[in-house]
């Protein structure tokens, strides 16, 4: 099958309902080997626990990565881009090297969920949106090259001298152009609730102005979610445009409603990847990348008996 083939066309989205847009974007993403992203009624929730290399897996190479997540039995992985990291998948390689980052994954059982980049839109500077946009164009290139299935970026921040509803209206405006052209490569573009732009009010404010069907949110299961009205309700707010990614932390942590969130997850049956992402200092990260991996498996356990 040729690589046009392969894409989803973006005159297809344009063509039909925005919600059998997001059916016909999940069926194709599913066919490639990627997660579809959102609720599957006709099934049960199939949750998969994953990794992200971040701190942990900073100064893992990619054979190193492969194989201690395979001997942690954690058959995912999100590969965070921009800041050093010893996997060195990042824009600037050729195409050789992309196609060697790929079958390093496919002969392996770990999946590649995705890239994490740091791309945020909440300039007041136009001319750094613009470069946000275009970088974040070349990283779903690069995604897709590499066999991953979607994008991270984040929203940002709210700054002081620019009304909310501006910061809000351009960071949709920047997702819209993004998902057109994520469409187009068969990737998602997976917005994560991080900074002060994103707490899931302000998510579900974005998400209002955003009709590509390829853009999702990606839960960042952060204490503050449960401000408010509580997390279930935040939850609610969002749950019809969660990406097929999410970020986990410290399972260990009673700051955050860990069960909760994932018992709304299985009710709602989301497929999706639920991925550890950690920065604290242990002297065995594959053993803890274990204990973590053993937690969320008892915690899921108990939202499926439920």
């Amino acid at each position: 099958m040729s690589e046009k083939t392969k894409r989803i066309s973006r005159r297809d989205f344009l063509t039909i309902g925005a919600e059998a847009a997001v059916g016909a974007f999940a069926a194709a993403l599913a066919s490639r080997g990627g997660a579809a992203f959102g609720a599957d009624n006709k099934r049960a929730a199939k949750i998969q626990f994953g990794f992200t290399t971040y701190q942990w897996g900073k100064d893992w190479d990619i054979p190193t990565l492969i194989a201690n997540c395979r001997k942690a039995a954690v058959f995912g992985v999100e590969l965070r881009t921009s800041g050093g990291y010893a996997h060195g998948v990042e824009l600037d390689i050729a195409a050789e090297r992309r196609r060697e980052v790929k079958k390093q994954f496919e002969d392996s059982p770990i999946r590649l969920v995705g890239l994490a980049t740091s791309e945020r839109f909440d300039f007041p500077d136009p001319a750094k949106v613009s470069a946000a946009i275009e970088n974040a164009k070349g990283f779903i290139k690069l995604c897709h090259d590499v066999g991953g299935s979607g994008v991270r970026v984040f929203p940002n921040d709210f700054h002081k001298e620019v009304p909310r509803e501006k910061t809000i209206a351009q960071i949709a405006e920047a997702l819209n152009v993004l998902g057109a052209f994520a469409a187009d490569y068969g990737q998602q573009v997976r917005l994560e609730a991080h900074g002060s732009a994103g707490d899931l009010p302000s998510m579900r404010a974005i998400m209002n102005q955003v009709k590509q069907p390829a853009v999702g949110v990606a839960l960042n299961s952060s204490p503050r979610d449960t401000a408010g009205k509580g997390f279930e309700h935040n939850f609610n707010l969002v749950k019809d445009r969660l990406a097929s990614t999410l970020h986990l932390h410290d399972l260990k942590d009673e700051k955050f409603p860990y069960q909760l969130q994932t018992d709304l997850l299985v009710k709602m049956r989301w497929n999706g990847w639920a991925l550890l992402e950690m920065s604290d200092k242990v002297p065995d990260r594959v053993r803890a990348l274990i204990e973590q991996r053993e937690i969320f498996g008892r915690t899921l356990a108990k939202s499926l008996a439920a």
